[in-house]
């Protein structure tokens, strides 16, 4: 034990660096973006990411590939949820990842009003069906726009800030986190059609993305991240390279998918360079420092 650390604050420090892991190991792009913010921002955004993430893998393979079937992967995830609300309860999980995410709720004032959403979207994932519009909308608020809303909570809460302009940042922080998950959409067009029977972009289980129908979302996705960027502006200072570079990164992502055929698509996940994504990432750090405030 590190000299001068309580039992429980020995487990703590630890469950945080498995958190920064599981960032590491699985998105380069939000692990670089991440390492923007500032300190006291850090350690909490990676907290979230790692709770979010392992109950993606939960329904996206990872336990069907262990062996679990169905009702066991929906099990699973239920003792999941519940440990998770548990642990923003008592500040204590003995899952390093949910004891880990319980310290920045409970810090940040993330409650079952996020976390409730996302899960809801998880559970979806477990018995998926096609998404009409209305579908389409309530997945993406649990699984995407919440955990834009979590972020900010972290960002925003040591700030004194009026309700018209809190309002104002929520709003670029959901469509923002929507615009991330139509991004991925459209990106993990083929693992979600072909691997995981998937059909978030249109109504019908056989019906294929066309060319009009990936225009129509490329073009909502930019409407989306127009009305993100204006509020990064108003974001803490520490927090606003970090938002802006994840921003760039998927809007090159978006570029790229522009480029592609649908048919490229669902052959292949288009992916940004790491070079390019060094060059954004400074492009965002280069704008954020001739900002007068």
């Amino acid at each position: 034990m590190s000299a001068g650390l309580s039992p429980l604050e020995q487990f703590t420090r630890t469950s945080h660096a498995v958190a920064a892991q599981v960032l590491r190991k699985y998105s380069t792009s939000f692990g670089l973006a991440t390492n923007l913010l500032g300190s006291r921002h850090r350690e909490h955004i990676r907290n979230i990411y790692a709770l979010v993430r392992v109950a993606d893998e939960i329904v996206d393979g990872v336990a069907a590939e262990a062996g679990l079937d169905a009702s066991d992967q929906r099990s699973m995830l239920e003792g999941y949820i519940q440990r998770t609300h548990e642990a923003m309860g008592t500040g204590y999980s003995c899952d390093l990842v949910i004891h880990a995410f319980a310290q920045t709720a409970r810090e940040a004032g993330i409650d079952a009003s996020l976390t409730g959403p996302f899960f809801d979207s998880m559970l979806t994932d477990l018995d998926p069906v096609p998404m009409d519009e209305q579908a389409h909308r309530h997945y993406v608020h649990g699984s995407a726009e919440v955990v834009g809303l979590m972020c900010l909570r972290v960002f925003l809460r040591a700030e004194s800030m009026s309700p018209t302009k809190t309002d104002e940042v929520e709003y670029g922080a959901r469509r923002l986190g929507a615009a991330f998950q139509n991004i991925n959409f459209l990106r993990d067009l083929a693992e979600d059609t072909g691997e995981l029977g998937r059909s978030y972009l249109h109504p019908a289980a056989d019906a294929r993305l066309t060319h009009q129908a990936k225009q129509q979302w490329t073009q909502q996705i930019r409407a989306e991240l127009d009305d993100a960027v204006v509020v990064i502006p108003m974001l803490p200072r520490d927090a606003r390279t970090a938002v802006r570079a994840a921003l760039m990164l998927f809007e090159g992502l978006l570029s790229r998918i522009e480029q592609s055929s649908v048919e490229d698509l669902y052959q292949r996940r288009t992916r940004v360079p790491d070079a390019t994504k060094a060059l954004l990432a400074a492009r965002a750090l280069g704008t954020t420092w001739r900002e007068r405030v």
